[in-house]
């Protein structure tokens, strides 16, 4: 037990230390690459929570495919790495403020929600119900989703070669 609790920690304050990072760094290359971190660091706590099938989804959509996307956006846009752009936006109090009150509800929201505990075993054929149902009756919204993607991905190349 005080082991798992441990991994526990370690794997959130990584998630919080880079997720953190995102914000803070002063490059959006940087920003990216803890991007990545705060994926990982998610994909540990599926692992964590003995949500496997997640946490695989979450590597190979999020790290795998996401953030080299962004990374790649990153890299060809023409702003990346010319001097004399701002590194901060001039309307980061008020951010922070909204950000901190925005905080608060939420925190104060959690605390009055009374949350049932149930103990239920998983299903041993989960990935198996997620796989027919992927098939079956979400085959549409699979399908659109699998398009859009595609198109984003066709948009964003025919972008990149226009400057050329």
């Amino acid at each position: 037990m005080f082991f798992l609790t441990l991994t526990f920690v370690s794997i959130s304050l990584f998630t919080l230390i880079c997720a953190l990072g995102v914000v803070l760094a002063k490059s959006v290359f940087h920003a990216a690459l803890f991007l990545v971190g705060t994926f990982f660091g998610i994909a540990g706590l599926y692992v964590l929570l003995e949500a496997e099938f997640l946490a695989a989804a979450q590597i190979m959509v999020y790290v795998g495919a996401i953030s080299i996307l962004i990374i790649f956006a990153i890299m060809l846009s023409r702003g990346y790495g010319s001097e004399g752009l701002a590194g901060q936006n001039s309307q980061w109090g008020i951010a922070a403020v909204v950000s901190g009150l925005i905080f608060l509800v939420l925190a104060i929201a959690l605390r009055k929600v009374a949350w049932p505990v149930t103990s239920a075993q998983v299903p041993s054929d989960t990935i198996s119900q997620i796989g027919s149902s992927f098939v079956g009756k979400y085959v549409l919204p699979f399908e659109v989703a699998s398009v859009l993607l595609l198109v984003a991905l066709v948009g964003a190349i025919i972008i990149a070669r226009e400057r050329e």
